[in-house]
């Protein structure tokens, strides 16, 4: 009887072993890096370098056309530089790419920076390009996407798109400045925010963040 046969298909014994294999697996240590056209690249090309020193981590990085003129203009780095920093390299034109499914495991994601343009359609799961559709994915597979928003002043629609991915359950990163730092240089003020970013995602970067320790601590009480 059908029954029969679907009982036998069920038994341990009956499973493919490929799939016993994937219900072990724990989340690949992937984490995607998105880099759409706000100023403030330097945060995306520091979030690679960062990961590839911590070691362990694949990373995905898409480079849109705006963040790649970007850039060149604020860096002087080419697309293929920012490329040269990551494990894989996506199209943004490319909505058929691993990272585009959910089923494709990840960490989560980053954007550095995040555009008004690209918060808008995060906001609106308006997924017209690579970047749009993995944080969307990142979404609904309940992982963890951090938008490194670029923009002031804001305008209501600003804020509320920030509200909508917020209750999506997504965080939304402005790159301030700690100013209670010793050291102020640009690179330090960079890899501060870098290193508070992947510690939304547990990674610790202890060379990056000069922790707060207390106001006596600090001024060296």
């Amino acid at each position: 009887m059908a029954g029969d046969d679907t009982r036998g298909l069920l038994s341990g014994s009956a499973w493919p072993r490929r799939y016993n294999e994937r219900m072990s697996l724990s989340p690949a240590k992937r984490i995607i890096i998105g880099i759409s056209g706000a100023t403030g690249c330097i945060y995306g090309v520091r979030l690679l370098q960062a990961l590839r020193a911590c070691g362990g981590w694949e990373t995905h990085v898409i480079v849109s056309n705006a963040g790649a003129l970007n850039a060149r203009h604020e860096l002087d780095m080419s697309k293929a530089d920012i490329e040269s920093l990551a494990d894989v390299a996506h199209d943004n034109r490319d909505v058929g790419a691993s990272i585009a499914s959910g089923s494709y495991l990840t960490h989560g994601m980053v954007v550095a920076p995040c555009s008004m343009k690209t918060l808008a359609s995060v906001a609106h799961a308006f997924s017209d390009n690579l970047i749009a559709r993995a944080a969307d994915v990142v979404l609904k597979e309940r992982r963890r996407l951090v938008l490194v928003t670029r923009e002031t002043p804001l305008n209501l629609a600003h804020l509320r798109n920030m509200t909508a991915v917020t209750e999506m359950g997504g965080v939304i990163f402005p790159p301030l400045p700690a100013l209670y730092q010793s050291k102020t240089s640009l690179d330090d003020l960079a890899n501060h925010s870098v290193g508070r970013i992947l510690d939304l995602f547990g990674i610790a970067t202890e060379a990056l963040v000069e922790r707060w320790a207390g106001l006596g601590r600090a001024a060296g009480e």
